[in-house]
């Protein structure tokens, strides 16, 4: 794919049927080249690349003019690859893999220490998500595990449209796969699965009653900032919400409350400041 071609030849139809097949052979040839592809979700487009290639994954991060200090989420095509990613994972874990894969579930577990790759400052975690959407699987199918993040400069809206993607990102993808609107709106919940028990790191589109509804006796804990987030109502943040689930990856341990009643006056919530764009899957 040539670096002179017009932009607007980089947009690959797949709302077409007839357009579909060619148009991820062409993806999935742009992501075996080690280059960067914009793919639909079951929230909003993501940007991203091989996550096993330390230069691809840093061309996202320099697509959105990121940093380091929020890697991002890795897609996979099937609870199966799990194992090969992650570490000592928890039997609530796969239970929730079980109820909500493919869907807006991002879970943070222990990364396989002896994996290549490098996708910013994470802690020795990873956190992964199963889309549901039939694009962003076929996908997946045919290349394996993505590092994916919302597809927007930071501090700007996420793309719901291949165009919008194209008009922020540009030149630094190589090719954009169009598989029409999507407005999921919500990001994915985000869970910290390293512990004994989970802990909700971002509350989205699935919710703590549904999540609970299929652990049994194990308790599911808020964490401050997931309770701060589910209390602030539509229009009340000076910020979109986040778009991406799982860029919160560099977010573990699990933490229990431990009953020791504080007296109201003990203690000051000093808010922290906003940072100018919330972590985010597809």
């Amino acid at each position: 794919m040539s670096g002179t071609a017009p932009l607007q030849d980089r947009l690959l139809d797949c709302v077409d049927e007839q357009q579909r097949e060619e148009a991820l052979a062409r993806a999935a040839a742009v992501v075996r080249e080690g280059k960067v592809v914009v793919l639909p979700t079951d929230t909003v487009y993501g940007v991203g690349a091989d996550a096993f290639d330390v230069v691809a994954v840093a061309m996202v991060l320099a697509a959105k003019h990121r940093g380091r200090e929020m890697p991002p989420p890795v897609l996979v095509p099937n609870p199966r690859t799990v194992d090969g990613l992650a570490t000592d994972v928890p039997m609530y874990a796969r239970i929730l893999m079980r109820h909500f894969w493919p869907g807006p579930l991002t879970l943070v577990l222990r990364a396989q220490p002896s994996l290549q790759w490098d996708l910013g400052e994470t802690n020795g975690t990873v956190a992964l998500r199963m889309p549901d959407d039939g694009l962003a699987l076929e996908l997946l199918a045919e290349v394996g595990p993505l590092a994916v993040t919302s597809a927007n400069v930071t501090g700007r809206p996420a793309a719901t449209t291949a165009q919008e993607a194209l008009e922020q990102l540009g030149g630094a993808v190589a090719a954009y796969l169009d598989g029409g609107p999507r407005t999921g709106g919500q990001p994915s919940t985000i869970l910290d699965c390293t512990g004994e028990e989970p802990v909700v790191l971002r509350l989205g589109a699935l919710r703590t009653e549904e999540i609970r509804g299929v652990l049994g006796t194990t308790v599911l804990h808020d964490s401050p900032e997931a309770a701060d987030a589910a209390t602030t109502g539509p229009g009340e943040a000076d910020e979109p919400e986040p778009a991406e689930p799982g860029e919160r990856a560099s977010l573990v341990g699990s933490v229990t409350p431990s009953g020791v009643r504080v007296p109201a006056d003990a203690v000051r919530t000093v808010a922290a400041p906003r940072a100018d764009e919330s972590a985010a899957t597809p």
